[in-house]
């Protein structure tokens, strides 16, 4: 590897300002969330549970790319807000399955109609082909490197 003589400057690196925009839509989203009392990282979860029979928390975070501590840690965050309930299974005391309750079932509309605005607020000034081929590339950029994991922060 060559290295230059002078330094590039950190607005000519592609990947600061995906940073940039990755910050602003994060920060974004989570003060519109802080209202309804949920992180983004516990959205993340909510949806993954949200109108799918009980799942178990190895299987949520493999759905996720999450490992299951941070499923276990995001899930007892939760069950302590009312959001999603523990099921245990009958036939074996030490497994158990989450589910949303009655009220993490009728947050999941309203925190994704959030979501929603959040994309809005950011990507709703560019017409429809631009919007399909940043999203194309990344997705294409997210396969290439294989980064499954949900974004958390």
């Amino acid at each position: 590897m060559t290295v230059p003589s002078s330094p590039s400057e950190l607005t000519d690196h592609l990947g600061y300002w995906l940073r940039i925009v990755s910050n602003g839509v994060s920060q974004a989203f989570a003060t519109r969330l802080s209202g309804q009392g949920v992180t983004a990282a516990e959205w993340v979860v909510l949806r993954a549970l949200h109108g799918r029979d009980p799942m178990t928390p190895s299987r949520t975070a493999t759905a996720l790319g999450l490992t299951r501590g941070a499923v276990s840690k995001l899930t007892d965050r939760l069950v302590e807000k009312g959001l999603v309930k523990r099921i245990d299974d009958p036939d074996d005391r030490r497994a158990h399955t989450l589910s949303p309750t009655a009220e993490g079932t009728a947050l999941v509309p309203i925190l994704a109609a959030l979501a929603d605005a959040n994309d809005q607020a950011f990507f709703g000034h560019l017409n429809d082909d631009d919007r399909a081929a940043l999203e194309r590339i990344i997705r294409q950029l997210a396969l290439d490197h294989q980064l499954y994991a949900a974004p958390l922060a």
